[in-house]
């Protein structure tokens, strides 16, 4: 007779508890311990007697060759950059976002150009047929080497890869799915872990590359236990707000290429569209003689973006200053407005302080900080910022300009978008060189403003 007993498992880091807890003991998170339904009848195994010679066998690193590997063209020059040059064989890649961002868009787009010369499946246990049918007719899909197939049993699934064979598999999405031979309903810890692994098998063993979708939750992480970034090779993630056309697609783990890199496309009701040149579309629209906006140069992967960083500060109506970032670390900008005060004596105490990185575009890069503190400043002095100048440097502790690395690259994408004037960290100046633009070296944050003022 089956033995059910219930157990509570932790949907961030997979933590199994026989009680259920507020916070989590293993990772401290409140509120996501989930009650599972566990059958506990054990059958006797059957004694079988085992030949280790059946058994793979250990190879010298030298022994293996990789001559023959190939890398499947997506048609999608950015998409192709974040996997690090092509979809690798029996590569199983992780596709995470926001509802509506546009994960199910950018996959049924690449069946447009891979069906031309491979087989693909594409499983949603999401839409019908009909939806199916009615989506790639808007995105102008009708390739005849795509089978669409709506069904939620994973193990149908893998059956149907195995009678199908396809050269490209897409699961939309991985929260559907479920094992029937798991009490729990679709979607919780255990059957997401547990379908993920028997895909992960079926990818491996046929060498067939899979797409599997997965949902977020309110943080914005991929819902399920962390074990399922760990269990696939690729993580990728859209990123950007759905009320805006840019969308920005980062690799948080890839096995066959940089994390680096990545991709940008604009929201079209054709579909995504790739942005070759992102630098002008985060820059279109900027106004001009406006104090507040300052344009710096980031560095993503091997690719520079200008990107515009706006500031605003303005006399606070409460006892204590507001200050909130938008595409920018708030702990950082924090520590900005203190080294501003202390170090420069500008003084934000009195007044709300206002960040955004124009275009939906998130950046972390320290070398945008000078960028930030002469929006701020400007639009604390309510002086605008000289609209040919592009700005770059990291901010210390002490209010000095920090070098940063690759500024050569950011200097000739600047000068390719036609900016006169470069404000850079002086100790730059000794390796970069540059005849179409000015090149002025700055040691602190007053010599920066005073640069940059018109």
């Amino acid at each position: 007779m089956a033995k059910i007993k219930s157990v509570y498992i932790c949907s961030e880091c997979g933590y199994e508890s026989p009680k259920w807890y507020g916070k989590c003991p293993s990772c401290g998170e409140w509120n996501t311990m989930n009650e599972e339904i566990k059958d506990t009848s054990k059958s006797s195994p059957a004694v079988k007697s085992r030949s280790f010679s059946s058994y793979a066998k250990p190879y010298s690193i030298n022994e293996i060759s990789t001559d023959d590997e190939h890398r499947y063209d997506t048609g999608c020059k950015e998409l192709n950059r974040v996997l690090g040059g092509g979809i690798v064989k029996g590569s199983l890649i992780l596709l995470g976002g926001d509802p509506g961002i546009g994960k199910s868009t950018v996959l049924m787009q690449i069946c447009q150009f891979m069906g031309s010369s491979l087989k693909i499946l594409y499983v949603s246990g999401e839409e019908s047929k009909r939806q199916l049918k009615l989506r790639a007719n808007r995105l102008g899909v009708d390739s005849p080497n795509l089978y669409v197939m709506t069904e939620t049993d994973v193990e149908v699934v893998c059956e149907q890869i195995k009678n199908v064979k396809p050269d490209l598999v897409m699961v939309d999405s991985i929260q559907t799915m479920n094992l029937t031979e798991l009490n729990s309903s679709p979607g919780s810890v255990t059957q997401v872990r547990e379908c993920t692994n028997m895909l992960m098998r079926t990818a491996k063993g046929m060498d067939v590359p899979m797409f599997v979708v997965g949902h977020v939750n309110k943080e914005g992480s991929i819902a399920g236990p962390k074990v399922l970034e760990h269990i696939v090779d690729t993580v990728l993630h859209f990123e950007g707000d759905k009320q805006m056309a840019c969308r920005i697609l980062r690799a948080v783990k890839n096995r066959y290429g940089s994390t680096n890199e990545i991709g940008v496309f604009e929201m079209t009701d054709k579909g995504l569209k790739e942005v070759e040149n992102p630098s002008v579309m985060l820059l279109s629209g900027r106004p001009k003689n406006v104090s507040g906006t300052c344009v710096t140069c980031t560095i993503e992967g091997s690719r520079p973006i200008l990107a515009e960083t706006q500031g605003l500060a303005t006399q606070s109506g409460y006892g204590n200053a507001r200050r909130m970032a938008t595409g920018y670390d708030y702990n950082r900008l924090s520590m900005l407005l203190a080294v501003l005060e202390k170090r420069a004596g500008y003084y934000f105490s009195n007044n709300d302080a206002y960040i955004n990185i124009v275009g939906g575009l998130r950046v972390d890069e320290p070398a945008i900080d000078l960028s930030i503190a002469m929006a701020l400043i400007s639009s604390l002095k309510d002086t605008p910022v000289d609209e040919n100048a592009v700005v770059f440097g990291e901010i210390g502790l002490a209010g000095e300009i920090r070098s940063v690395s690759q500024a050569q690259m950011r200097i000739n994408e600047a000068v390719r978008l036609g900016f006169t004037r470069i404000i850079l960290p002086y100790h730059n100046l000794k390796g970069v060189h540059c005849d179409e633009a000015v090149l002025i070296g700055v040691k602190n944050i007053r010599e920066a403003f005073e640069a940059v003022s018109v």
